[in-house]
């Protein structure tokens, strides 16, 4: 089962975050075979972390919940909340595989929440800029709840614009880059 995880930052957590920088790592790479992608997302900066982003296979729910809530940053409290969701590759493959590789261009998280209930989920775009892209799930995997993506464009409407328009209440585009250790 796959499933997306964003834990986005509580405000004023960055000092938090850097003294559990090995910890969080760490922590990751006890997941290092189940990663599909991860990488944390920034401030319009560029350079504030806002959030971490995890899709991984996993076993079942309960192993996802205690990723989520195991994970050092939130068991300290620098994260405000979680989304944690089911979560279908529609791509098969890793963020490693993208072909465009991970420095190049701009790198962008783009959720689409709250699905108009009368749609279905969409199918990925012809793109070559997808790194990951999929439906967001109920927790049993039947309802359409939303659709997560990382994508490379030149900027955040270019970004934004990998979802349909008006088949979401809300999408939200967060700089995005290649996690893990460097």
């Amino acid at each position: 089962m796959e499933f997306f995880c964003y834990h986005r930052d509580r405000p004023g957590s960055l000092p938090l975050r850097h003294e559990l920088l090995e910890k969080h790592w760490s922590y990751m790479d006890r997941y290092a075979t189940e990663m599909i992608a991860r990488g944390p997302t920034f401030a319009a900066d560029g350079e504030t972390p806002t959030g971490s982003v995890h899709i991984l296979d996993l076993p079942d729910p309960a192993t996802a919940r205690a990723f989520a809530f195991d994970e050092p940053n939130y068991q300290a409290g620098a994260y405000r909340d979680v989304l944690l969701r089911r979560w279908r590759n529609l791509l098969g493959r890793t963020m490693w595989d993208f072909p465009g590789g991970p420095t190049t261009g701009n790198r962008y998280l783009v959720l689409g929440l709250g699905p108009d209930p009368s749609a279905g989920p969409d199918a990925p775009p012809d793109s070559e800029d997808l790194i990951a892209y999929g439906p967001l799930l109920s927790d049993d995997g039947s309802a359409w709840l939303g659709t997560a993506a990382l994508v490379r464009a030149p900027d955040t409407e270019t970004a934004r614009r990998v979802l349909t328009p008006g088949r979401y209440a809300d999408i939200e585009v967060h700089a995005w880059e290649f996690g893990g250790r460097r």
